[in-house]
């Protein structure tokens, strides 16, 4: 079974001209769900990974999972105003405008390993900005690994450039 049919494809969602890649149908099969698992955690197995930061929201899941795989903790990276005791943020570009993403001040300690989980890299913009911020929290960030690369936004290479391995399972181009 490859992991790209369980991934359904949703055009003109959420807007005209988008095709959604949906992840919730690979989450749904057991086998399908332990093999992208299997897949995300491999190239960093045995690495000195101290903990996962799991990309809001379906990063939770896949991040949750890689961390317990590996046996390591689990950072939540959310978006700004969702986490509850005192946080630490970065500010990045959207299209039109900006978000935050941010964590708790005791996330991690200076020089923690950090690999950082996601369905889906596209522009890059919210992994990159959880790069600086966990950067800035005083984590090594040794790589990412998402399911879903779409290659054409370029996300992919922005993180490269930035001295993050990139682990993706699929790739959709053209979309």
């Amino acid at each position: 079974m490859k992991i790209r049919e369980l991934i359904r494809s949703i055009p003109d969602y959420p807007k005209q001209g988008v095709i959604f890649r949906d992840i919730t149908t690979l989450l749904q099969n057991p086998v399908g769900f332990r093999r992208a698992v299997d897949e995300l955690v491999q190239p960093f197995a045995g690495s000195g990974i101290h903990c996962v930061a799991g990309i809001e929201a379906r990063g939770f899941i896949l991040g949750g999972a890689v961390a317990h795989q590996l046996s390591v903790g689990f950072i939540a990276v959310r978006k700004k105003g969702k986490l509850p005791w005192q946080t630490m943020s970065v500010e990045y570009e959207l299209e039109y405008g900006t978000d935050e993403v941010e964590i708790h001040t005791d996330s991690l300690h200076q020089g923690e390993r950090v690999l950082i989980v996601d369905d889906l890299i596209a522009t890059g913009g919210t992994a990159c900005a959880a790069v600086d911020l966990l950067d800035k929290a005083g984590g090594q960030v040794v790589g990412a690994s998402f399911v879903i690369d779409l290659p054409d936004l370029g996300g992919h290479e922005k993180l490269e450039a930035m001295g993050v391995p990139v682990r993706t399972l699929v790739s959709f181009a053209g979309d």
